[in-house]
């Protein structure tokens, strides 16, 4: 058996990747020191890449997209707030919430995404829904009894995106069950929330008005409200547009 051979032994009797057995083929050291440590750095820098990989594919995006060529300019943001502190992300470290509000198609929806993508990048845990695709998955595990299962799955995460908040009404076990993951997410976790709808109409897709002044009142708390009051971006750039402009 050769010494490479011999590695890849130690490697997998250690479930260290096989990754180690390629590095040690590239490493160039002047001592015994060197060579390890550098070892060393390319297998954290192997694992981190993986993980990141893995929270991108485990956040559930529908799509990805980033902050390249993204617009803030027909957003209002918060004095409290810049384009910056939005792109690293600040106020997930700091346990606040962004709720972005506006008319479909003014990149609500992008943005969301493009934050979620960097906080996953950034070794962050995040989960992509829709409100009403939350909302079924919660019910379906508990109809499953798997409940505690998935509210721990949700525990784990650094920020919930809830996108499209308020497109379909709901009943009164899936407002409970939505109400309850806001609340525990109250100063422990970062939300997003996409929604054309004003606050004042919320109590038009939850089961009373108790519960929705409850729930609005522990998710402004700590919030940044976002408002987008462009053109549709979808409309503008559609192909009847494009037709009637050639």
């Amino acid at each position: 058996m050769s010494i490479i051979e011999e590695i890849a032994s130690c490697c997998k009797e250690l479930r260290l990747g096989g990754n180690i057995t390629e590095n040690v083929k590239k490493i160039e050291a002047s001592d015994k020191e060197q060579f390890l440590l550098q070892l060393l750095q390319l297998e954290i820098q192997h694992r981190r890449n993986n993980r990141r990989l893995r929270n991108i594919k485990n956040a559930g995006f529908y799509t990805l997209k980033g902050f390249s060529q993204y617009v803030f300019d027909d957003i209002k943001l918060p004095d409290a707030l810049t384009p910056d502190d939005i792109i690293a992300g600040e106020f997930i470290s700091n346990k606040q919430n962004l709720i972005m509000y506006g008319n479909p198609g003014t990149g609500k929806t992008h943005l969301a995404t493009a934050i979620g993508h960097c906080a996953c990048r950034n070794d962050l845990k995040v989960g992509f829904f829709r409100t009403a695709g939350l909302v079924n998955k919660l019910l379906e595990a508990k109809r499953k009894h798997e409940l505690d299962k998935f509210l721990k799955k949700l525990d784990s995460l650094d920020l919930i995106i809830a996108d499209e908040w308020g497109y379909v009404p709901l009943d009164r076990e899936g407002s409970q069950l939505l109400f309850h993951v806001i609340s525990e997410c109250y100063e422990r976790k970062s939300l997003i929330i996409t929604t054309n709808l004003e606050f004042s109409r919320w109590v038009n897709i939850f089961y009373d008005k108790d519960m929705t002044t409850a729930m609005v009142d522990r998710l402004v708390h700590h919030s940044h409200l976002l408002i987008f009051d462009g053109d549709s971006w979808r409309v503008k750039n559609s192909l009847i547009n494009h037709q009637k402009r050639s």
